[in-house]
C-alpha cells in the first residue's frame, strides 16, 4: 500500500509540469516540426500552386543564393556589433541603478520606458525621430547642419536598426544583471576591503565571477533575440536601402509572404535555427561552471 502511494506520489509533479508542457509542444516543439517539414516542399507554380517534394533542394539552392547569403553576412556582422554592445550598456546601466543615491528611484523608473512600450511602437516613434524630415534632422538643420539620412543610407540604416535594438533592449536586459548584483551579498565587499581589495580588484574579482551565470544567460537570450528581429525592420527600412538591413529573418518573410515561395522561406528559418542553436552552445560552452 505504501508502495503504491509513493508511486502516485511521484506522478503529482508530472501533473502539475502537464499544461505547461502541452502548450510547449503545440506552440514551440510541433511548429519547429512543421516548418522543417516544409522546408522539404516547393510550391509548383505551373501545376496551381501544388506542393511539389523536393527534398533538400532548397537547402542546396540557398547556398547559392546571392540575396540571401547577404542577408546572413548582414545578420553575423549585426548580431556581432548589437549583442556585446547591449550585455556592456545593460552592465553598466545595471552598475548604476544599483548606487544608493538620491534620485535613483526615479531614474530606475524613467529608464524602464522602452520596456513598457510595444517593439512597434517604439520602431514608428523612432522614424518619426530619425525620418529624413524627423525630428533629430530638424535639430541638425537648425544648428545649420545638413539632414542625415538615417534610414535610406547603406552608411547609416544598420547603424540606425542597432541602435533602436539596443534603447529597447539594454533597460530590459539590465534589470537581470542588477537582479545578479543585488544577489552578492555586501559581507563580500567588506571582507574584500578590510583585506585591501580597491575598486578596480572587487570588480574584477568578486563582482564579475559573480555575475558570470547571469551574464551568460542576458547574452545568450539577447543572442536568440536579436537573431529574430524584425518589426524594426520591417517598419523602417523594409531591407533596404541596397538590402544593407535585410536581416535573415527579413528574408524569410519576403520569400513566404512576399513572394509566396513558402518552401524557401522555410528552409531559411530552419537554416537559422540550426545557426542559433549552434551559437547558443558555443555561448554555453564559454559561460559553462569552471
Amino acid at each position: 500500500m505504501a508502495r503504491m502511494m509513493t508511486k502516485r506520489e511521484n506522478w503529482i509533479p508530472y501533473t502539475f509540469l502537464a499544461p505547461a508542457l502541452l502548450i510547449l509542444l503545440a506552440f514551440r516543439l510541433w511548429p519547429i516540426v512543421i516548418g522543417l517539414s516544409e522546408s522539404l516542399f516547393s510550391v509548383s507554380f505551373l501545376n496551381a500552386g501544388a506542393r511539389i517534394f523536393v527534398g533538400f533542394e532548397n537547402y542546396l539552392r540557398l547556398l547559392t543564393d546571392r540575396v540571401f547569403l547577404q542577408s546572413l553576412q548582414v545578420s553575423l556582422a549585426f548580431n556581432l556589433i548589437v549583442n556585446p554592445l547591449q550585455v556592456l550598456l545593460a552592465l553598466g546601466l545595471a552598475f548604476l541603478v544599483n548606487q544608493r543615491v538620491p534620485g535613483v528611484g526615479a531614474f530606475r523608473s524613467l529608464y524602464l520606458i522602452p520596456i513598457a512600450i510595444s517593439i512597434n511602437v517604439s520602431a514608428l516613434i523612432w522614424k518619426l525621430v530619425l525620418d529624413e524630415n524627423g525630428l533629430l534632422n530638424g535639430l541638425i538643420r537648425t544648428g545649420g547642419g545638413s539632414p542625415i539620412p538615417f534610414l535610406t543610407s547603406t552608411e547609416w540604416a544598420l547603424g540606425s536598426i542597432i541602435g533602436i535594438a539596443s534603447w529597447i533592449g539594454v533597460p530590459f536586459w539590465t534589470l537581470f544583471l542588477l537582479a545578479g548584483l543585488q544577489g552578492i551579498s555586501p559581507q563580500i565587499y567588506e571582507a574584500a576591503a578590510i583585506d585591501g581589495a580597491g575598486g578596480v580588484s572587487r570588480l574584477r574579482f568578486i563582482t564579475l565571477p559573480l555575475l558570470r551565470r547571469s551574464i551568460g544567460f542576458v547574452l545568450i537570450a539577447d543572442t536568440i533575440s536579436n537573431f529574430l528581429l524584425f518589426a524594426p525592420v520591417l517598419l523602417l527600412t523594409e531591407g533596404g536601402p541596397q538590402l544593407s538591413t535585410n536581416l535573415v529573418m527579413f528574408e524569410a518573410y519576403r520569400r513566404g509572404l512576399v513572394y509566396g515561395d513558402f518552401g524557401m522561406s522555410a528552409a531559411i528559418v530552419s537554416l537559422q535555427l540550426i545557426l542559433i542553436v549552434s551559437i547558443v552552445l558555443a555561448q554555453f560552452y564559454l559561460f559553462r561552471e569552471r
